[in-house]
């Protein structure tokens, strides 16, 4: 037995997996206002895998970051959805690297024999929308944490 060291008690990568609505409301929290540019979603149907490499605001840092008087961060994440059908979207430029997007939320339409349809909402009226045979969406932090360009708390004027 060793002993314990100060770096085991750091933060770890995120790494979490929704295969209900409730894990998917979690997910969904930390998502919201991550942004990403048009050209980093892949729908690879052979795999039947929709993923986009966001950059995440780091909520669950947030509120030790306001009390340290720390900045904001940021990490980039990929945000996956398996056992896909099929995926439409409404104003969502596919490819375009110039044209980023902001996630609103993730929701999950079930249909029966718990197959359904997860939701992404962006900012702007644009929605993907991914059929699946079974809810399983996957958030994995793929990077180090880095301060967040504005330094701010996202703001959405409520």
């Amino acid at each position: 037995m060793s002993d314990a060291r100060f770096e085991d008690g750091g933060e770890a990568p995120l790494r979490l997996i929704a295969r209900d609505g409730e894990d998917l409301q979690v997910i969904s929290a930390l998502v919201q206002d991550a942004v990403f540019p048009g050209s980093e979603m892949q729908f690879t149907r052979r795999d039947r895998r929709f993923a986009i490499l966001l950059n995440r605001f780091r909520w669950e840092d947030a509120p030790g970051a306001a009390a340290r008087r720390r900045d904001f961060e940021r990490v980039q994440a990929v945000l996956m959805i398996n056992d896909v059908q099929a995926v439409r979207s409404q104003g969502v430029p596919q490819g375009d690297a110039d044209t980023v997007l902001s996630v609103l939320s993730l929701a999950f339409e079930p249909a029966e024999d718990g197959a359904g349809e997860v939701l992404i909402t962006l900012a702007g009226d644009g929605a993907i929308a991914c059929q699946v045979e079974a809810l399983e969406v996957m958030l994995k932090d793929v990077t180090r944490p880095y301060v967040a360009p504005s330094r701010q708390v996202p703001d959405h004027g409520d």
